[in-house]
């Protein structure tokens, strides 16, 4: 299919779902609901075929974890056991390969590196995932392979590595790479995207309680973050449609050991691949300051020392 067909093929599914929407809505409002969240569950079909497609690395050990039942595809370089390894984690519909501009860089440095699939992506099994079951999935392959010197998120990944860090699993520093902050702020998008009446927002919220048994109030992360004592980098570019610039900045603000690198001109998804944001990730990690130290008071505007 070229991609002119495709794209209007897109278009005619994204139009036929908005009315599916639009009427189930008012005919069938629960129903329509949780339709509509069980979708925002469904990671797309073309992170399994983008990871099958990822080239193949010789120094590279493919594995499987069995979590919560399902089949967790790991990635491995070098020795975890023996090395400080960094933790690559993906995000949404994407998969655990995507990181593989990252991995020269970090075992030049002296890092094994772990990535892995969530649920529902890439090489693992499963068909739905939500939040929860991201930052579920990242603690079981994180306690697997033990406290790790270095993790990176990219997008819900971020969001997952910050919610994850507790007492038994975390990471001596953090990048997260263009991170949402904020579920609320995730499903707005997804409702206007599909025309979802605001009015389905509770039923909405409550499939994913269901599911997860975690409200979307307590997946805010800045009710997290003050309590975080890691350094970490958050990467954002100013120009990204998918989440916000803003989200980027609230990590930093929140989070006293964070500092935030601003890019233009990259988007959501070239950030991750761009060489000045590995090579500046890098040079954080070898505990240079990198970024700026966003600061904020009651007393004074948001700004940047």
């Amino acid at each position: 299919m070229s991609p002119h067909a495709a794209s209007v093929s897109t278009r005619l599914r994204l139009g036929a779902l908005r009315a599916g929407f639009m009427l189930g809505g008012r005919l069938a409002p629960k129903r329509t609901a949780d339709r509509a969240a069980r979708l925002f569950a469904t990671p797309f079909a073309s992170s399994r075929s983008r990871a099958l497609a990822a080239p193949q690395d010789a120094a590279m050990r493919r594995g499987e974890l069995q979590i919560s039942g399902e089949r967790i595809a790991t990635y491995v370089w070098g020795d975890p056991a023996a090395q400080p390894y960094a933790l690559l984690v993906h995000g949404w519909s994407s998969f655990g390969l995507r990181f593989l501009p990252w991995v020269e860089g970090l075992r030049a440095q002296g890092y094994a590196v772990v990535s892995f699939d969530q649920p529902g992506h890439g090489r693992s099994s499963g068909r739905l995932c939500t939040l929860p079951e991201f930052i579920a999935t990242l603690r079981a392959v994180g306690r697997h392979y033990g406290e790790a010197a270095l993790a990176v998120g990219h997008s819900l990944g971020g969001a997952a590595l910050a919610l994850a860090q507790d007492e038994d699993w975390h990471a001596q520093r953090l990048v997260l790479v263009a991170p949402a902050a904020d579920m609320a702020d995730a499903a707005s998008r997804y409702f206007r995207l599909v025309h979802l009446g605001e009015h389905l927002r509770q039923a909405f919220y409550d499939w994913l309680l269901r599911r997860t048994g975690i409200s979307v109030e307590q997946l805010e992360v800045h009710r997290h973050l003050p309590a975080l004592g890691q350094p970490a980098l958050i990467v954002h570019d100013l120009e990204d449609t998918d989440v916000p610039w803003s989200e980027g900045e609230r990590y930093a603000r929140y989070w006293a050991g964070a500092r935030l690198l601003t890019t233009q001109g990259l988007g959501h998804r070239r950030v991750l691949d761009a060489p000045e944001v590995i090579a500046a990730s890098l040079a954080f990690a070898r505990g240079e300051a990198v970024g700026e130290r966003v600061i904020g008071s009651p007393n004074l505007p948001f700004g940047v020392a």
